[in-house]
């Protein structure tokens, strides 16, 4: 659901003119609408395959988002698509991949994760963009990275990793171009009262929002953001609200089974310390005569013996 939010076109669009060059200085509905090519890809297939070609369709379906190789594998990108670079006078294309990254620590750096990516894109492009020495044909690529729950320390914020030209001995200047090639960006969601809690950021966060109905979603998306709620968003929109909903209540109802188990057991061997104590004391017995006659199983004698030395 979150995947098939992120790549309505409009969506897209604000990443886009908030986290790329390229498109700083066009509006939204130029980019959605001349710039990015096709329909952009989700995961390894569409999500609703009654769906593909399904005319005036908003999400992209576009560029494979598959990359393999003998040695390495298979790996998947959840969005990918093309996009055109404003004015270069031919088609320069951009392969834009977009992760949600809930798990911001997940045994390794993310970014390294991300880079690795960059540069599968890179070499994929061989046979497709580029054949034999034509390195000149190689098209730049961004790895997106939307992360819902970063550290305290990175969240509203939004970081950007790029090759760059540094002189040490003398002064050149190379095209930007010719090395401006893979980008990482790191979108870290926060909370609102921070500063930064604007743009991007804010509607990111509360398109993502578990905590927010539907109906508000929409209003802050149209009053905000000048986002026209078309059909298909605002069933997306919908659909993400109530699989929030869902897990929450999921949630809270494991939680709660789980308390009362724990409470039960606690319940349990408190009374069966105080009949242990009990008969201890009325009948003059041992701890261990005691748990034979209230049939204490054999692998709990142990713990009661410890609760009442304690």
């Amino acid at each position: 659901a979150c995947k098939r939010l992120l790549a309505n076109k409009v969506i897209l669009a604000w990443i886009m003119k908030s986290c790329m060059e390229e498109y700083k200085a066009h509006s939204i509905n130029e980019i959605a609408e001349r710039y990015i090519e096709g329909i952009p890809q989700i995961a390894e297939a569409a999500v609703n395959p009654d769906e593909d070609g399904y005319e005036g369709s908003e999400q992209i379906r576009g560029a494979k988002n598959e990359d393999s190789t003998i040695q390495e594998g298979t790996i998947t990108y959840d969005i990918r698509f093309l996009a055109t670079v404003p004015g270069t006078g031919e088609t320069v294309r951009l392969i834009i991949n977009v992760e949600a990254q809930n798990d911001f620590y997940p045994g390794y750096p993310i970014i390294k994760r991300a880079l690795y990516y960059c540069s599968r894109m890179i070499s994929s492009q061989y046979g497709s963009e580029f054949t034999e020495t034509h390195y000149e044909k190689i098209r730049k690529v961004y790895s997106i990275w939307l992360c819902p729950n970063p550290p305290k320390k990175r969240e509203n914020t939004i970081t950007r990793y790029c090759v760059q030209e540094e002189n040490l001995v003398g002064q050149v200047l190379e095209q930007k171009e010719n090395y401006d090639l893979l980008t990482v960006v790191m979108i870290c969601l926060g909370h609102a009262g921070d500063d930064n809690y604007t743009g991007i950021l804010k509607l990111l966060d509360v398109l993502l929002s578990s905590d927010k109905e539907a109906e508000e979603k929409k209003k802050i998306l149209q009053e905000d953001f000048d986002i026209a709620m078309t059909k298909t968003l605002e069933s997306e929109v919908s659909a993400m609200c109530n699989l929030s909903k869902g897990v929450e209540e999921r949630g809270i109802a494991i939680g709660l089974e789980r308390g009362m188990e724990r409470g039960l057991e606690r319940g349990l061997e408190a009374a069966t310390l105080n009949a242990i104590r009990n008969l201890m004391e009325t009948l003059k017995l041992t701890a261990e005569q005691a748990m034979e006659a209230l049939k204490v199983p054999e692998e709990e004698k142990v713990k009661y013996a410890g609760m009442l030395k304690g």
